[in-house]
């Protein structure tokens, strides 16, 4: 029986495998030609191409079980929540697993930043890995003893299926603005796949939904499982408020109780009472959550402070979409006040959704004082070209306020010249990363430590 066993196994895999290789080669034909652009006449595409834009995902699906089977199903053993949506995926995960570490349990954390387990500290190379590696990585939290595990469910890792077999207790939805039409060509695509997480929830499961997102009632449309709602906006069945904020944090209203929080925002605000309703339908007892609640942190990266010897804040932050920078400039708008300037450092990915290279700089520059234009990722586009696709946003009065400079390294240490005491220097859109990939080749690059080189700079003068 299990030489049998073993032969569908392989099977299974070598199928799924050439499947794959085939669909990313193919890709554009499939996906862009026979699936996202409506009303093109699919009798014009290949019956092969259309017959493996099916199979293939079916494939995906079956290694996906296969190797939940492999390893003997560790996600059953787990409690395992998945965080879904366009932005606060990482604070939402990561907070989690800090609370629940806090409170006494071993976890596991699967994220764009990193891959915990109980404490143990592992690189993430993407934010949803493939099937075989989450169960090898689950496999491993089972035997280290964790109980509850978060994890990040990005729309790459939903389309490719690789969250397929495992067993979900409850699943968060975030938000939803553009991002990722690169790959999904439409907002559409891309809140089904979103969608599609909720879709495959068990009834016994639960999913909470930030009702302020008005793409809430779409993504759980189709869910099985109980569906519970937060906002800070108004009455849901978890509600929060702002009740002020500075640089140290907020003071938040969470189901009529005040707690002190270490983070600034309404958006992180939103965060944070996703975390709150999480742990309750976890089980957990109010008290006991906001107890925890003041002693978490930020996380790497996401509006991570850096003090500088000029009397200014640096802050280094992942925002790389147009809602991310609004959201985060208007957070630093909420505790300056109208005490000092801002002085924002961004970019644009290159080979990704060029639509949204515009919308970035007209917010970077409706929100800042001054702005810097750089590069970040350009991958195998010019930096130039895609500076220019950001400016093409901007009127003339709009570019007065804008330098550009292609070096990222030199539009970091012009930043922090333009910056005063009191003032704030925002690097946007790399944040945890360390690295610029450029022409296939990721070089060794960090915003913070970039920050690091300029202070020593500085304090040898």
């Amino acid at each position: 029986m299990l030489p049998i066993l073993l032969v569908i196994l392989v099977s299974l895999l070598a199928l799924a495998a050439v499947g794959t290789l085939f669909l990313k080669y193919m890709r554009r034909v499939i996906i862009e030609r026979d699936l996202h652009f409506a009303g093109e006449d699919k009798s014009s595409v290949p019956f092969s191409y259309r017959m493996m834009a099916k199979v293939v995902p079916v494939l995906r699906i079956a290694h996906s079980k296969v190797v939940a089977w492999w390893y003997g199903h560790p996600s059953k053993k787990l409690k395992l929540v998945g965080v879904t949506g366009t932005n606060g995926k990482t604070t939402t995960a990561t907070v989690l697993y800090d609370l629940f570490r806090q409170m006494g349990h071993r976890c596991g954390l699967i994220s764009t930043v990193s891959i915990c387990i109980d404490g143990e500290t592992l690189p993430a190379v993407i934010t949803t890995p493939g099937a075989a590696e989450l169960n090898r990585l689950m496999d491993r939290m089972v035997k280290a003893g964790c109980e509850y595990v978060f994890m990040e469910c990005s729309s790459h890792g939903l389309v490719h299926n690789r969250v397929s077999g495992l067993h979900f207790t409850g699943g968060i939805f975030t938000n939803l603005t553009r991002d990722h039409l690169d790959d999904h060509r439409t907002f559409a695509n891309y809140r089904n796949a979103k969608k599609s997480y909720f879709d495959m929830l068990p009834p016994q499961a639960f999913a909470i939904v930030n009702d302020d997102d008005c793409n809430s009632n779409i993504i759980v449309s189709d869910c099985k499982a109980t569906v519970k709602t937060y906002s800070i906006q108004h009455q849901a069945d978890f509600t929060g408020h702002v009740l002020g904020c500075n640089k140290e944090g907020m003071r938040l209203e969470i189901d009529g109780h005040e707690v002190d929080v270490h983070f600034i925002g309404r958006f992180n605000a939103s965060n944070l009472l996703g975390v709150y309703a999480t742990a309750v339908m976890l089980g957990k007892r109010p008290d006991d959550i906001l107890t925890v609640m003041p002693l978490m942190r930020s996380v790497t990266g996401r509006l991570e402070p850096v003090d500088m010897p000029q009397g200014f804040t640096a802050l280094v932050d992942y925002a790389h979409t147009p809602d991310a920078l609004h959201n985060v400039l208007s957070a630093i708008h909420d505790v300056l006040g109208h005490q000092g300037k801002i002085v924002t450092v961004c970019g644009a990915g290159g080979n990704r959704d060029k639509g949204k290279r515009p919308l970035i700089a007209q917010e970077a520059v409706r929100q800042s004082d001054q702005v810097v234009l750089t590069s970040d990722n350009p991958r195998f586009e010019d930096p130039q070209e895609i500076i220019n696709d950001m400016l093409a946003g901007l009127d003339e009065m709009q570019k007065e306020k804008v330098v550009c400079i292609v070096d990222r390294r030199e539009a970091i240490r012009r930043a922090c010249e333009m910056a005063g005491r009191g003032d704030v220097v925002l690097l946007a859109g790399k944040g945890h990363e360390d690295y610029q990939d450029v022409n296939g080749v990721r070089h060794h690059f960090s915003d913070k430590e970039t920050l690091k080189e300029i202070c020593d700079m500085i304090k040898s003068q």
